[in-house]
């Protein structure tokens, strides 16, 4: 069985070490998969007339394409003429919960994510999308630098 590796990617330098990272682990852990998950962080809950929930899904999809197209395609391209076995997906959720659920449904090994250097009054209050994960995923999670 092959081992799987989920990365998540943040459109950034610390998402584009996450994957350095995991193409390295994949191949010394003898070809395994890696999914790479950029999530958009979206919240379903709203309380919005009908007209106002129709232009969020319509913004939402745009989301969803544009990170496709930025982000996620280009990674998977890249990694693909490396000769990494590959997979993408842009999802719409909570970072932290929608890359462990992400790892539960995919039967992953674990999670190789980047860490940010966001500061704040936000992030010291209710922590980071990276600290989360690590507390409380199902799956190990490498953290790179």
């Amino acid at each position: 069985m092959t081992a799987k590796l989920i990365v998540g990617l943040d459109g950034g330098g610390s998402g584009g070490r996450a994957v350095e990272y995991a193409k390295k682990l994949a191949k010394l852990m003898g070809g395994a998969e890696l999914i790479v998950v950029y999530v958009i962080e979206w919240s379903p809950f709203s309380f919005q007339t009908p007209e106002e929930n129709a232009e969020r899904h319509k913004r939402r999809e745009l989301e969803i394409e544009a990170a496709e197209t930025r982000v996620v395609s280009p990674a998977v391209k890249a990694l693909k003429a490396d000769g990494v076995k590959v997979r993408g997906m842009v999802k719409h959720g909570h970072v932290a919960e929608t890359l462990d659920r992400i790892a539960t449904e995919e039967k992953a090994d674990q999670i190789v994510v980047g860490r940010t250097s966001e500061a704040g009054i936000a992030n010291r209050i209710f922590g980071s999308s990276t600290a989360n994960l690590v507390m409380h995923a199902s799956v190990p999670v490498t953290v790179v630098a």
